[in-house]
């Protein structure tokens, strides 16, 4: 029998019991977002996925495996999307900041993927609007090869609105309703029959999961999540996520939110074990870092020449789409996306006030009072 991972505190310290008064998110804004490197290999891992389902083939055929892993990637990318936003929120509870950095994250590559892509493929104008404003995913789906990989995006966008709005009118309060969204998402989900979907009425749930485990994780209820958690091996929830998006396995699908949440919580509780070496690894964290700008431009490399020809000279030209894929992305993250995501930063951050002498301060002190 192999023997569970010891597992230890997490790297930083939860969150004390937390209000929604504003002094109790004026404290949290003061506390620094704790770093957990363990997330960063669970992004590797989900692009990982996600190539694999667009660009090898996968067998047996008749197990369609290449649509399970791609639904198991994206069960991945979206519960860490969730973990991240409710996270932001806890710590810089501000949805002005919250909105401007995630526009300035998300939009510009896309914008300038559908720039590039959607004159090519002779879109209308329903769907020139579709992409651009991020509701693909909607009936009547205005989807093709070439971009119909965004409609996870629409999925993203429209959460972030969501959350926005709940998070401006109950504050954390919002936050603490989180898990009771996940659970009725799931119910609506079997209750209308939608295994599997892209609607986001019937999707979400992958991400308020990834979203109720961060506000679990971060606020007074951490300590008895850690209990649960650390006594979980991950490789138990990991393996039933897999089942799951199994085609004979629909029945399972309805737990898919649930087990990719399981599985990456239970390795933030761990340190110094072969989880955590493997999720911080250099080569996991890298893909992490240009995860996002690989998504969206990975299927350039399917098309076209590469794609041609018979089924063993195109996949013969996998290795080089692969590779041009990973070049394209390192340049999109670190000499386009970079800008976008700085000025963001610097659109949001209050310049400190400049050092002033004891004579200064009451008048300082005066100006701030009428701010």
């Amino acid at each position: 029998m192999q023997r569970r991972p010891r597992t230890e505190a997490p790297t930083a310290s939860p969150l004390e019991p937390t209000a929604s008064s504003p002094e109790k998110v004026a404290a949290n804004a003061r506390r620094s977002m704790p770093r957990l490197p363990v997330l960063d290999g669970w992004r590797g891992i989900s692009i990982l996925a996600v190539l694999a389902c667009h660009m090898l083939p996968l067998g047996p055929k008749r197990f369609e495996l290449n649509s399970s892993i791609g639904t198991f990637g994206m069960a991945i990318f979206f519960t860490l999307s969730g973990f991240l936003i409710t996270s932001t929120l806890f710590f810089h509870p501000s949805v002005r900041t919250f909105l401007i950095r995630r526009v300035f994250r998300i939009v510009p590559v896309a914008w300038l993927f559908l720039l590039f892509v959607l004159p090519f493929v002779h879109a209308d104008n329903a769907t020139w609007h579709a992409n651009l404003f991020f509701y693909t995913n909607l009936p009547p789906f205005h989807l093709d090869s070439a971009t119909g990989h965004l409609w996870s995006l629409g999925v993203e966008v429209q959460f972030y609105l969501f959350i926005a709005a709940l998070f401006l009118i109950l504050r954390e309060r919002g936050l603490a309703l989180l898990p009771l969204f996940c659970l009725g998402v799931t119910a609506l989900r079997i209750h209308n029959g939608e295994p599997e979907s892209i609607v986001t009425l019937y999707r979400v749930d992958d991400i308020l999961a990834g979203a109720s485990l961060a506000y679990l994780f971060h606020s007074a209820h951490s300590a008895r999540l850690k209990q649960v958690l650390s006594r979980i091996n991950p490789a138990i929830p990991l393996v039933l996520l897999g089942l799951c998006t199994l085609d004979k396995m629909e029945w399972l699908a309805y737990g898919r939110p649930y087990f990719a949440a399981a599985a990456i919580g239970a390795t933030l509780f761990h340190q110094n074990t072969r989880w955590s070496r493997v999720l911080t690894s250099k080569s996991l964290t890298y893909l992490a870092t240009i995860s996002y700008a690989l998504y969206i431009w990975h299927p350039l490399t399917t098309h076209g020449w590469f794609g041609s020809g018979s089924k063993l000279v195109k996949y013969a030209k996998r290795p080089l789409s692969i590779a041009l894929s990973l070049l394209i992305a390192h340049v999109s993250t670190f000499y386009f996306e970079k800008f976008w995501i700085n000025l963001a930063k610097r659109m949001t951050t209050r310049r400190p006030l400049p050092s002033i002498g004891p004579h200064r301060h009451q008048e300082v002190s005066a100006i701030h009072s009428t701010v």
